[in-house]
């Protein structure tokens, strides 16, 4: 497996911070985007072990950062979900220019819900894969629930996730708060792949059950058993993107195993 460490600006001129996951003979047969999670970077362990399975399958695959996080620039209190949507269209222009125009998203968490509102301006995107994402986006207001005052009346303020700070603004949470997500999913034309464990207790099983009721055909629900919201054991990643490369290839062209 090879891999090119790589960099392409947002929309906003922002340079991002990407990594492009190659199959071995390094010669795609399609491309993919992966949009990671809330507070997360491409190389959250999940995000790692479900791109190299993909690889396997002869599918590349860019991960890149967000806007303010990781190795990306800018500031992350100045990004929204607007801009993370954004970041994805400027990871598939990318591509679309200088390799090959993806055909499959995938989003993990918030990632997901970003993907399913991306996918509409992505001409070449024939299938959209979402891991633990929500059904509705404010659903994960409940994250900064302490912090929802306090942001109104000053705007801004550092909340700690998962141990580390971050600096949230108000435009962030208004997003949150507005974004239509039914309309997104039930107008969504490409092929829709749902994958969300039943033990997450930070997105709980019952969005992506929301999201699989409101979708169009033609549309799959993969249930996880004994994995955590962010996948972190090795091998509910690697069984994740085992059966996400099976599930694309139908939609990506890809020739099917023993053919």
């Amino acid at each position: 497996m090879g891999f090119k460490k790589l960099e392409f600006p947002s929309h906003e001129g922002q340079l991002l911070s990407a990594r492009l996951e190659l199959p071995t003979d390094e010669e795609p047969q399609a491309y993919a985007i992966f949009a990671h999670c809330f507070t997360c970077s491409k190389n959250l362990k999940a995000v790692v072990h479900t791109s190299r399975a993909l690889t396997l399958s002869g599918i590349a695959v860019l991960r890149f950062d967000f806007t303010g996080l990781g190795e990306s620039e800018g500031e992350f209190a100045r990004t929204t979900f607007t801009t993370n949507v954004t970041d994805i269209a400027a990871a598939s222009d990318y591509l679309k220019d200088n390799f090959k125009a993806p055909k499959l998203l995938i989003g993990h968490s918030l990632g997901g819900a970003a993907v399913i509102q991306t996918a509409r301006h992505i001409p070449s995107c024939r299938a959209v894969a979402t891991i633990g994402a929500p059904a509705d986006p404010s659903d994960l207001s409940h994250i900064l629930m302490s912090s929802k005052e306090e942001i109104r009346s000053s705007g801004e303020v550092e909340v700690n996730i998962a141990g580390r700070s971050f600096r949230v603004n108000q435009k962030f949470l208004e997003e949150l708060e507005s974004v239509k997500m039914k309309d997104a999913i039930q107008h969504l034309d490409q092929a829709l792949l749902i994958v969300h464990s039943t033990e997450d207790r930070v997105v709980p099983i019952r969005n992506g059950e929301k999201i699989f009721a409101a979708a169009r055909h033609p549309k799959a629900f993969i249930s996880l058993d004994k994995a955590d919201h962010l996948l972190t054991e090795r091998q509910d990643a690697h069984y994740a993107g085992n059966l996400l490369a099976a599930w694309a290839g139908r939609y990506l062209g890809l020739p099917s195993p023993g053919s």
